[in-house]
């Protein structure tokens, strides 16, 4: 089964959620609330969503009860991406104005901080502990990962357990958990819900390195961002790490990506490194990383009943690397 049919078949169960999306992001502000429908509806796949549908699929399919904690992830995402811009200071995000267009640094936070709470009610609304600790311990691994992040800005000696790390607490801990709420409100049992925890994670790291791979072969009118747009913010990705790591550039050129790292350049300079990383074989290196994490995921489905449902998750992996923006 290829991903395009698993949207097809999911869309009515995905426009309720789309729906209720809407719904929580009507504020009594209007330009807040036209920004963030804005943000809403350039907001992809929502695979986050789908993905906690995908994983109750097999099992008490109940959308009354999924559609709220549906919501509430992307809810979460949305609010990580916002608070993201801020600490960034980003212009645009999927091609979309950022709040800091409009708004200084604090309302930005403020509204940040409004999107994670209604992303807690939604959670808190399905009256389940399980999907509270869930939804409570994910928070806290976005905030590590995010933490970890600033931390490890232009340093040049982050190792692939350390941005293991990073990723998974910014990225693959929602993937995780969506995939983990979604079994949990579908009554699957303990072990099964520990496949689907560790599927989502695996997913999820695969997502975010095809990311970081994407940030080197897109352009802005793909990814509604600049081309580099990490190593303009000193955070050292995959690709990045192997350049430096993999003996194929030379002392000159990592210098030069070392100090683009430390201290920043102007567009040529970026656009020279980028080019640099592309051409060293870094992105297909990083991509093999990304594709074993699939494999594991994949791997891991294979413990669950054979179902057209268990398709849909590999479809969904499979996805992953297969994404362009």
């Amino acid at each position: 089964m290829d991903f395009t049919t698993v949207l097809e078949r999911m869309r009515p169960d995905l426009q309720r959620v789309e729906d209720r999306l809407v719904a929580e992001t009507t504020l009594e502000f209007p330009l807040v609330s036209d920004i963030l429908h804005g943000l809403i509806r350039a907001g992809g796949k929502r695979l986050r969503p789908l993905l906690l549908l995908l994983a109750a699929r097999p099992f008490r399919y109940d959308l009354d009860r999924l559609v709220p904690a549906a919501a509430g992830i992307e809810l979460l995402h949305t609010a990580s991406l916002i608070h993201d811009d801020a600490i960034d200071g980003s212009p645009l995000r999927r091609g979309q104005p950022t709040l800091n267009t409009v708004f200084e640094p604090s309302v930005v936070i403020m509204v940040g901080d409004y999107l994670f709470a209604r992303s807690a009610m939604l959670a808190a609304s399905t009256m389940n502990p399980r999907v509270l600790a869930v939804f409570a311990r994910c928070l806290g691994s976005i905030c590590d990962g995010q933490l970890r992040e600033l931390f490890a800005a232009h340093r040049t000696d982050v190792g692939f357990d350390d941005y293991q790390r990073r990723i998974y607490g910014k990225t693959a801990s929602l993937f995780a958990a969506a995939a983990e709420i979604g079994g949990i409100l579908a009554e699957a049992t303990d072990e099964q819900l520990d496949i689907l925890r560790e599927f989502g994670g695996a997913v999820g790291l695969a997502f975010q390195i095809v990311d970081d791979i994407l940030d080197f072969r897109g352009n802005e009118a793909e990814l509604g961002k600049p081309a580099g747009q990490d190593l303009r913010q000193g955070t050292v990705t995959l690709p990045t790490m192997l350049f430096l790591q993999n003996g194929k550039a030379t002392a000159e050129q990592r210098a030069l990506v070392a100090e683009i790292l430390a201290q920043g350049a102007n567009d040529a300079t970026i656009a020279t490194a980028v080019a640099l990383i592309r051409d060293s074989g870094a992105l297909e290196e990083a991509f093999d990383y990304a594709r074993r994490f699939v494999e594991e995921a994949k791997a891991l489905l294979a413990q669950l009943p054979e179902s057209e449902s268990r398709d849909m998750l590999a479809a969904l992996a499979d996805h992953a690397l297969a994404r362009r923006t």
